[in-house]
């Protein structure tokens, strides 16, 4: 057994989130005499934190390292005014430990920040928010000087984790396995190498691959057209038809057209996954854009977020890509509400009596719905058996508010015998792709100075200086608001889809026939006589 050494105090950096951000966290360890052996953590840490206690004892006893136990022992987790949750303190905290008994070289502990979960044997095991912490030590790194006392050098965290925390550029991250491993690091009798990162290689063909494509669909090309012109602008959209139409189908199809995600994108993305332990082990980045399907019966807290110590929902989960919810009218109507925010403002923000966090949940609404309650209604080989109460009802389900907020309406009606035997399935989705990827640069190079990327950000400003049209077609849009009873509402849905289209045809104003297919995608609007 190692034998103690002075006794005093200690400090050691650590990390922990808030939001989908991090903050430095300071371990302060003082071992003291006392009337009595003692063992207290200070600083508002959760259970787990409580917990670590017993888990730092055992670690540093089955390591073969003294543990104090008859002195008076006090961690403090600062800033204090901030509660502390997981489990990635333990390490520290032995860390800690062991420097206020002289086991290390006090100059190389305030050198590293020190996060990681302690198994009672002294393994270290992974962490949830490996990269958020990684982004707020180099921000550190970058405040202070290397050459000052207080310069920061690198991370030691799990060896799970190293990956997720090696893609941020500019700080070293040293992968650690057990706590002997940590202490034969810290006393300088052993070396690590830093993991070493090639991002370029995450964004490679093969990372990026579908599973899926859309010449898998059989028929339905004016569907895959409305889809097209969804991606093109990031418009919100649903799918009305009966079962076996194939929405669903449709849907996990959208983010194969969807251009690639970009390095900022995806480490934003990352962020939200890695705080939610969703990363798994040794994958450093998300490089596909999320696709989400939650089932009707999810939770207000599990679609939006929440909880005690509030954690992102669906809607940042699907944060850069695309949230499918199926069979629309069968979610809670208070689950639906809680949308209206992500979807008009792209972030959600949770309130509590200690804190308020605000995630991004900026992402591709893709409904789907029966146009009744048993899925029939207009289907000319399947009577439905819906009262018009009944169907007016159903529909009701979806608020005006909420669907105000989707930009295009679109039915799919049941595939026929010859569509399903075709050969011809159209077109491949990289093919679709690269038509979205140069209608999305036009809009970036329009929006460049407006602080948004697509036309289905555009506000009332924006459609007005963007959104002209012609008086022939001004005479088109009236005449569908008056005619074909459409709501007022869907005024500047139309407007906005009409730049999407006009866009795809690479067209500089907007023209009547590109007004006239945006009249068409409003089909929810049309109130009846």
């Amino acid at each position: 057994m190692v034998g103690v050494g002075s006794i005093m105090i200690s400090k050691v950096l650590s990390g922990a989130v808030l939001g989908i951000d991090a903050y430095i966290v300071e371990v302060e360890v003082d071992i003291s005499h006392g009337m009595l052996p003692s063992y207290s953590t200070v600083g508002l840490p959760d259970t787990a934190v409580k917990e670590s206690e017993n888990r730092v004892k055992a670690a540093i006893r089955n390591s073969e390292f003294e543990f104090p136990a008859l002195k008076k022992i006090i961690v403090n987790l600062a800033p204090a005014n901030i509660r502390k949750e997981g489990s990635a303190f333990d390490l520290p905290i032995a860390v800690g430990i062991l420097n206020a008994m002289g086991f290390l070289k006090k100059d190389l502990v305030k050198r590293y920040i020190i996060l990681g979960e302690l198994s009672l044997d002294g393994r270290i095991k992974p962490i949830k928010g490996a990269l958020p912490i990684a982004v707020a030590s180099k921000e550190m790194k970058i405040k202070r000087s290397p050459s000052s006392e207080e310069g920061i050098e690198g991370i030691l965290l799990p060896a799970e984790n190293s990956a997720e925390a090696g893609v941020v550029e500019g700080i070293d991250i040293y992968p650690v396995e057990n706590l002997p491993h940590v202490v034969g690091f810290l006393s300088g009798k052993i070396t690590i190498q830093p993991k070493r990162i090639d991002i370029n290689n995450y964004f490679n063909n093969d990372n990026l691959k579908y599973p899926v494509d859309f010449s898998d669909v059989k028929g339905q090309h004016h569907v895959k057209r409305a889809l097209e012109v969804a991606s093109a602008g990031g418009h919100n959209i649903i799918m009305v038809g009966p079962p076996g139409s194939g929405k669903s189908m449709l849907a996990k199809r959208i983010p194969t057209i969807i251009p690639n995600m970009s390095l900022e994108e995806s480490i934003e993305t990352t962020k939200i996954h890695s705080i939610m332990g969703m990363l798994g082990n040794n994958k450093a980045l998300v490089v596909r854009r999320p696709f989400r399907s939650p089932h009707h019966t999810i939770s207000y807290a599990g679609l939006i977020g929440g909880g005690h110590i509030p954690m992102p929902g669906e809607v940042s989960l699907s944060h850069n890509g695309v949230l499918f919810l199926d069979e629309l009218p069968e979610f809670t109507r208070n689950v639906l509400e809680v949308m209206r925010q992500p979807l008009e403002d792209g972030k959600v923000t949770i309130s509590r009596a200690s804190t308020s966090i605000t995630y991004p949940s900026r992402f591709m609404l893709i409904a789907a719905m029966n146009p009744c309650p048993c899925g029939y209604k207009n289907d000319p080989k399947k009577g439905c058996s819906c009262s018009p109460m009944q169907i007016k009802k159903y529909i009701s389900r979806v608020s005006g508010p909420l669907m105000d907020r989707i930009d295009i309406h679109i039915d799919v009606p049941p595939l026929k015998y010859q569509e399903l035997r075709s050969d011809n399935n159209g077109e491949r989705s990289d093919i679709i792709k690269e038509r979205v990827k140069k209608v999305r640069m036009i809009q970036h190079r329009r929006f460049k100075n407006e602080n948004i990327y697509c036309n289905a950000h555009m506000d009332s400003r924006h459609i007005n200086k963007y959104c002209q049209i012609e008086k022939e077609s001004q005479d088109l849009l009236e005449m569908a608001i008056n005619k074909l009873n459409l709501s007022a509402r869907a005024y500047n849905r139309i407007l906005k889809v009409s730049r999407t289209i006009a866009d795809l045809a690479e067209a500089e104003s907007i023209q009547g026939d590109h007004v006239a297919e945006a009249i068409q995608y409003r089909r929810l609007d049309r109130r009846e006589s």
